[in-house]
């Protein structure tokens, strides 16, 4: 096995959304804001290369929303899907499975692409399967009026009209084993329904992709805590446990949306659970 990190582009969001109650004061220590109190953020996503299968978890926000659109989450840098793949020797047409996290427009907006006369939408990785859960795809489809504008009918009708829209199994456990791709999976339910966290093996270490559970290494102390979860008290029960065992067992955690750091590790303090070390994929890979 081998995993490559893949940029898909940079973006800003409001730093007291995504710090919810924490004052500006604190977090700006960590995700400093521009003069519009913007952070800077990534949608990095990860490439697991297996065997025969190319698996790539999440997808960023693809390039098929209106200027409109994006000019509200001020897209920065020069990172794409494409690019990335390229540099890694990899076209997108060589993925044999999309695995989501979750369906917010930020982590599977690149799965699906207007067709080729811009009349409607077609799946972006034309030899892929892509997957979800039951639970969290009803709970997208069906959308709170929260959560709506996060959960786009032309990022997710067309998986299902392609009729490759597949569903990680799973029992009453947070947590399985060995799921269809081969991975572990935790599900977190306060950032959004059944959020879905990769726990994958590599050179003897446990990577845990944390998605939204910790979007940035500013987001490791267990209040802060983003304003665009739905259950925000649930999110502190599932970070504690989390943040516990990550320190116990010396997992690293790679980061989807902080622009500037792509792992880390985390150690017990008497102020809790708090950060190690900071390293970069290239470290990771070096002996």
């Amino acid at each position: 096995m081998t995993l490559y990190p893949v940029e898909t582009g940079n973006f800003k969001l409001d730093g007291g959304a995504m710090f919810g109650v924490v004052p500006k004061s604190l977090w700006t220590r960590t995700n400093p804001a521009d003069s519009n109190n913007m952070i800077d953020l990534a949608a990095r996503c990860l490439l697991i290369e297996d065997g025969n299968r190319l698996i790539l978890i999440d997808s960023g926000l693809g390039n098929k929303q209106s200027e409109k659109f994006f000019s509200y989450y001020y897209q920065w840098g020069n990172h794409t899907l494409d690019g990335s793949l390229q540099k890694l020797g990899f076209h997108r047409d060589d993925i044999t499975d999309v695995f989501m996290t979750h369906l917010h427009f930020d982590h599977c907006g690149g799965s699906i692409q207007w067709n080729s006369d811009r009349t409607g939408y077609e799946p972006a990785f034309k030899n892929a399967k892509f997957w979800s859960n039951k639970d969290h795809w009803e709970w997208a489809i069906h959308p709170n009026a929260r959560e709506k504008a996060s959960f786009l009918k032309e990022n997710l009708l067309p998986m299902q009209e392609s009729g490759r829209l597949n569903f990680i199994q799973r029992d009453d456990s947070s947590f399985i084993e060995n799921c269809e791709l081969g991975f572990d999976v935790l599900f977190v339910d306060g950032h959004t329904e059944k959020q879905m966290l990769p726990f994958i093996q590599y050179k003897g270490k446990t990577l845990v992709f944390v998605a939204d559970l910790i979007p940035t290494v500013g987001h490791i102390p267990l209040p802060y805590v983003m304003g665009y979860d739905m259950r925000p008290l649930q999110t502190l029960e599932e970070k504690e446990v989390f943040l516990k065992k990550a320190a116990d067992n010396k997992y690293i955690l790679f980061f989807e949306h902080d622009a500037h750091n792509e792992l880390c590790t985390l150690k017990h303090t008497e102020k809790g659970v708090r950060l190690d070390e900071l390293f970069s994929f290239n470290e990771l890979l070096t002996p």
